[in-house]
């Protein structure tokens, strides 16, 4: 029996984006394109800025973790990887404090791959380097479909021996929320709720991404007041009252979608706005933890489902007012 097979074959980036920072940088930085971004590293990415100035150099973007708040450096390049670029992710890194470094290109060097492992490997652990080949490939005449490959990053033996170093000076409470969280993370992947996910912090919160920049969900754990919740965070610079007041038109339907009435901006004093549902939870008795990540699993699936579509859908322009520190 014959079988009628197309041609896959790989094509030049440059068909696409013939220029780097007119072409290819604003293509990454949308949402939906950072999110692939992202899926592919396992980082929460939401983009702050293009084109970010460095002395006399520009930072192609600077987008933000949004599980751990530090920023992400990228460095696109639209050729074989050069020192050129590599001297320049190196320079962003100091100057702007990152957290992260991503070097996107279609080609790299053996040499240049060396060196972003031997970067992760002498590293802290608190910056970590990324290497990404990006790839089109088209079947005969298909529209072409992009693939993030990443040749390099931090080995995960690396990234344990950083949190295990973190947490041999951590309190008892800070590596109490690390164990939460860590099991929160692994139930939301087990249950398929989100593609990817942060790494775990010991801290108050944990980020989930809803979609787009400056909005998403920042799940707590509160072992003061013991209490657990899943929140929407709205980020002042992305005009939260704004987006506060278009959810607030579906407060209804929302909270039918999520089977539970919610706390409609709380802290009406701050300028970062928040939409919540707590409970009470005591995370020293851990015989209930099973009880307690169903239901946070549950309730950050609901939150995704429901806030998802609309978070997408808001009509919002960014603005320069001084922010408040985000508890994230």
């Amino acid at each position: 029996m014959a079988v009628d097979l197309g041609e896959l074959r790989k094509m030049d980036v440059r068909q696409l984006w013939p220029n780097e920072a007119a072409d290819f940088s604003p293509w990454l930085a949308t949402d939906e394109n950072i999110r692939r971004l992202g899926s592919a590293l396992r980082l929460e990415l939401e983009v702050e800025n293009t084109e970010v100035a460095v002395g006399p150099y520009s930072a192609d973007i600077v987008a933000r973790n949004s599980g751990t708040e530090a920023y992400v450096v990228i460095e696109n390049q639209l050729g074989k990887t050069d020192h050129d670029h590599l001297g320049k992710v190196l320079t962003y890194a100091a100057a702007l404090s990152a957290g992260a470094l991503v070097w996107v290109a279609p080609e790299f060097t053996e040499e240049h791959r060396k060196a972003i492992d031997w970067l992760n490997d002498n590293s802290s652990g608190d910056v970590a380097f990324y290497g990404v080949q990006i790839e089109l490939w088209q079947i005969d005449q298909s529209r072409p479909a992009v693939r993030f490959n990443v040749l390099a990053r931090p080995a995960g033996a690396t990234v344990r021996a950083a949190i295990t170093k973190a947490t041999g000076a951590l309190s008892d409470t800070r590596k109490l929320q690390l164990e939460w969280w860590t099991a929160v993370r692994d139930a939301l992947l087990a249950k398929k709720v989100v593609p990817s996910a942060q790494t775990p912090a010991p801290r108050y919160w944990y980020n989930v991404a809803l979609g787009r920049s400056g909005i998403y969900l920042s799940n707590i754990a509160d072992t003061d007041a013991n209490r657990i919740g899943v929140r929407v965070y709205m980020r002042n610079k992305y005009n939260a009252e704004a987006a506060l007041q278009q959810l607030l038109e579906h407060k209804a339907e929302i909270e039918a979608g999520i089977g539970e009435p919610l706390a409609w901006n709380p802290n009406p004093d701050a300028i970062d706005k928040v939409i919540a549902l707590t409970r009470d939870a005591d995370l020293t008795s851990r015989e209930k933890w099973p009880e307690y990540i169903d239901w946070m699993v549950q309730m950050t699936d609901g939150f995704r489902r429901t806030f998802g579509p609309r978070v997408k859908q808001l009509d919002l322009e960014p603005h320069e007012e001084p922010e408040e520190e985000a508890d994230g």
